[in-house]
């Protein structure tokens, strides 16, 4: 390619060890990149240039004296802004942590900073990760790369963006209910959710503890298994962290889906799926079905009831964890003429509209004399999803389905209708509340020239399996195809 922020991090890790580029190079290609096309994306909140620089004059300096610190060491990395960063403001795209700079970094950051990569500052989000389409952000939407007058999915919209567009190689997300996923399949890209636990949450802005995992961004399979392999594994600074060794994920990359059984989960396909996204994904399936794939059709009747119980647990776990923002201790402050009217003028002006609808939702079903009825409920619905899904691998090696139900859909198509804002996750909330591995991969665009993304799930740990099936539909779907602000012609 003529313009290096174009290249895979698979491609640019080869020419940095080879010799034949830098990282300083690759660093200012990609600066470049971001100075053509943030006046109309809005991908980033901040951009640590001076950070950066030291970054990448120090990977370079590690090159020469044969220090290898692993895949992405020299690679400009961008990460959402839920994930703290020492002395780097962070924000949540919120008010109320306007002007925030923590004192420490988050496990996952301290890891691509010993890996030696380039962090290059931190993407636009929805408040506090509550949305599906960066719309939610006090500072602003971002926009997506393939049509600016669409949203790019969310909430990790400024992460998708910045990757569909060049302005970062690679970039870091959190999914709590499809928000790396869905952005990924919004803009083009690869995005993927760990099997819960496999990434630490240290350093993580929580929204739903049970729910929230990190996940890189890329432009590829192989560059997502590069990413992972870098902040992946046990930490002891977070108790819900997998203690056991860290799968082999590149052992199957290359060996295609010959005798492997791939399940079709019949509610998340068909009924709600827009026709385009369905046949893109019916052309998958029968190409999968050619490369020797055995394909099975599979009923999770609790998947109906998905969303739901993810609406009832997720604004609960949020409900106590933004407790904390309580103008005392971090963050903004709105003086009262006593503690109660300080913490409510400060969580009113702080806390948007969908923050602030999520935390009444949450704080109602906790309430007493409703949480057996709500959260009870939609916990117990939980247990019969996971139930499902693992009754379902028993019969498949990986499940299937679309990733968003709809390609990018136009800024402000939804912001008045909150219920079809949250079906954009339809696709992707099943396996948060499974806590399964799932990838979503570009495979085809719509009428429109707006991309489509193919989900591909696994069971807890299954992520050998799970990359290896999408590294074959990847093969097989031959996207290749450039955002269209993703050139050197924005204005």
């Amino acid at each position: 390619m003529s313009d290096l922020a174009d290249l895979t991090l698979a491609a640019a890790a080869g020419g940095l060890r080879s010799g034949d580029l830098s990282a300083v190079e690759l660093l200012e290609a990609v600066h470049r990149r971001a100075a053509m096309t943030e006046a109309n994306l809005h991908a980033y909140l901040t951009l640590d240039r001076e950070g950066a620089a030291r970054a990448a004059v120090g990977a370079d300096a590690g090159f020469k004296r044969g220090a290898d610190l692993g895949p992405l060491q020299g690679i400009p990395v961008a990460l959402k802004d839920n994930m703290v960063t020492r002395g780097l403001e962070t924000t949540c795209s919120s008010k109320i942590l306007a002007g925030y700079l923590p004192p420490y970094d988050g496990t996952a950051t301290t890891r691509l900073r010993a890996g030696g990569a380039v962090i290059l500052g931190k993407t636009n989000l929805d408040e506090f990760a509550m949305g599906s389409s960066t719309e939610n952000s006090a500072y602003g939407t971002s926009r997506n790369p393939w049509d600016p007058d669409r949203v790019p999915g969310g909430s990790s919209g400024g992460s998708a963006a910045a990757v569909a567009a060049g302005s970062a190689m690679v970039a870091f997300g959190s999914d709590t209910g499809g928000s790396i996923r869905q952005p990924a399949a919004l803009c083009g890209i690869v995005g993927m959710k760990p099997t819960y636990g496999l990434v630490s949450r240290y350093g993580l802005i929580a929204f739903a503890s049970s729910l929230d995992q990190i996940g890189p961004l890329a432009r590829s399979v192989e560059d997502a298994v590069a990413a992972l392999e870098v902040v992946g594994g046990y930490d002891p600074a977070d108790s819900t962290s997998y203690p056991g060794a860290v799968p082999d994920y590149r052992s199957g990359l290359e060996s295609g889906v010959s005798g492997l059984r791939i399940g079709v989960v019949t509610e998340l396909n068909g009924a709600g799926i827009e026709p385009a996204v369905q046949a893109a994904v019916n052309r998958t399936l029968d190409q999968l079905e050619n490369a020797g794939a055995t394909i099975v059709q599979l009923s999770l009747p609790s998947v109906e009831y998905a969303l739901s119980a993810y609406y009832l647990i997720a604004p609960a776990e949020c409900s106590a964890n933004l407790a904390r923002f309580d103008g005392v201790r971090y963050g903004l402050r709105r003086l009262g003429e006593n503690v109660e009217e300080m913490m409510s003028n400060t969580r009113a002006e702080g806390f948007g509209p969908e923050v602030t609808r999520r935390i009444l939702l949450g704080t109602y079903a906790l309430s007493a004399g409703y949480y057996d009825a709500f959260y009870g409920q939609a916990q117990r619905v939980r247990t019969l999803i996971i139930r499902d899904f693992q009754a379902a691998y028993e019969q498949a090696d990986v499940l299937v389905s679309p990733t968003s139900p709809t390609t990018a859909f136009p800024i402000g198509a939804r912001t008045d209708d909150p219920l079809s804002m949250y079906m954009s996750d339809v696709c992707t909330i099943p396996s948060n509340l499974s806590g399964d591995p799932a990838i979503s991969v570009p495979v085809g665009l719509d009428d429109a020239g707006l991309p489509i993304g193919f989900q591909v799930m696994a069971p807890a740990l299954g992520e050998p399996v799970m990359f290896r099936v999408a590294a074959e539909v990847e093969r097989l779907a031959a996207f290749g195809v450039r955002a269209p602000l993703a050139s050197s012609e924005v204005g």
